[in-house]
């Protein structure tokens, strides 16, 4: 919501006017000095929307503050009021309305265009985070990353490595649009203070990292790659067991940790819609991309939520540090997901990552059945991934 500076306006009023933390008011203004602020600069207050409201016979401004629970003068400052008295019948104003509901929808599968839009939604509503594109897909799709917070700590999640497993986007998204209402509404999350883990923790997340793969599986190939994905899937229009990136490269398969034996034992030995591990290691954009954006910042843990098995992988080759295995079992504790040191398995992301930086690296399998999950467990797995959301976050 937008609000205009008058005279004598200072951040720490809007802050005690609109009871939303002073720091993320600093932070969805980060080109105002919060020390000068000028008359008619355009201020954003986060968690709120203006909703428009017709003025009636009967209405005076301290009737409706007091009908909608709203202080006179945050509706002054929104509608640029310099008397309270003056309203007229029939006249527009604009009420402040605190965001308490989720904007992100559950109600539908996400395509990269609708992620699109639900991320412009979170950003129009909470202007102290920070969207940036990461890289581009094959088709040349935005892979785009949220950042949240201000912390030493710095955590990464990702989902939707995998093109079936679109679910986890959705997961994601609804995660972090809670803890943003709960940032900005000064409540808590199982008895945890957000605003203190914003304070102490910069979290990462790059809600879809296959967004060309996950569009075929919802909608189809498209039309530039038609012949080519009917081929890699033998003539088939069914697409719902599809991993893979659009190319046919599996891209959990494509990481430097062991490449080379996954390369060799991998039934695949061209693209296909899964567990193909492409020509090289990093050969395809998306992974490319992740691979530097991990690189480029230095994370001191990762979470990569795939489907489905409600169990967790959190060692390689002993690479892991003894960090691992403490978070390992709060992580069983808070979501009754079962946790696994090791498997068989290599040149994944959470494998390269342990190797790489012997940090506390995490593969969550999320929920149980056959990959696409459907929607009906949704709730059920937002609710069990909520804890771990949360440690990885506080601990």
């Amino acid at each position: 919501m937008e609000v205009r500076v008058r005279e004598g306006d200072t951040f720490s009023y809007y802050g005690r006017l609109f009871m939303v933390p002073l720091e993320l008011i600093i932070d969805a203004n980060e080109n105002v000095n919060p020390s000068s602020l000028k008359l008619g600069t355009k201020i954003m207050i986060p968690g709120y929307v203006s909703i428009p409201y017709t003025i009636k016979e009967e209405d005076t401004l301290w009737k409706i503050g007091n009908a909608k629970n709203l202080s006179l003068d945050a509706m002054m400052i929104l509608n640029q009021m310099q008397n309270p008295n003056q309203l007229v019948p029939g006249e527009i104003i604009y009420l402040p309305e605190r965001i308490s509901q989720p904007n992100v929808s559950s109600k539908l599968p996400f395509s990269a265009k609708i992620l699109m839009k639900q991320i412009t939604t979170l950003k129009k509503s909470y202007p102290f985070i920070n969207v940036k594109t990461i890289g581009t897909s094959v088709l040349g799709q935005p892979i785009q990353e949220i950042r949240i917070g201000k912390g030493l700590k710095k955590v990464h999640m990702n989902a939707s490595f995998h093109a079936n497993e679109w679910i986890t986007t959705m997961v994601l998204m609804n995660l972090v649009n809670q803890y943003l209402i709960s940032l900005t509404n000064r409540s808590t999350i199982r008895g945890i203070n957000t605003i203190n883990l914003y304070y102490e923790t910069e979290l990462s997340l790059v809600p879809m990292v296959n967004p060309d793969g996950v569009d075929l599986v919802l909608n189809g190939p498209p039309t530039s790659r038609h012949d080519e994905v009917m081929n890699i899937n033998e003539g088939s229009n069914e697409f719902v067991h599809w991993k893979a990136n659009i190319r046919g490269v599996d891209l959990n398969n494509q990481f430097p940790a062991n490449w080379e034996i996954e390369q060799e034992r991998k039934a695949p030995k061209s693209p296909a819609p899964r567990d193909y591990p492409g020509k090289s290691s990093l050969s395809e954009p998306e992974a490319i991309a992740m691979a530097n954006l991990i690189k480029d910042n230095q994370y001191d843990r990762i979470l990569a939520f795939h489907t489905q098995g409600e169990e967790f992988y959190w060692g390689y080759e002993g690479f892991e540090p003894p960090e691992s295995e403490l978070l390992a079992k709060e992580f069983e504790q808070v979501s009754g997901y079962k946790a696994i040191r090791n498997v068989d398995s290599h040149a994944g992301f959470k494998d390269w990552y342990i190797q790489e930086f012997k940090r506390p690296g995490f593969t969550i399998e999320l929920g149980r059945g056959i990959n696409p999950l459907p929607l009906s467990q949704f709730k059920d797995i937002l609710q069990k991934v909520e804890g771990i959301f949360l440690a990885s976050l506080y601990l």
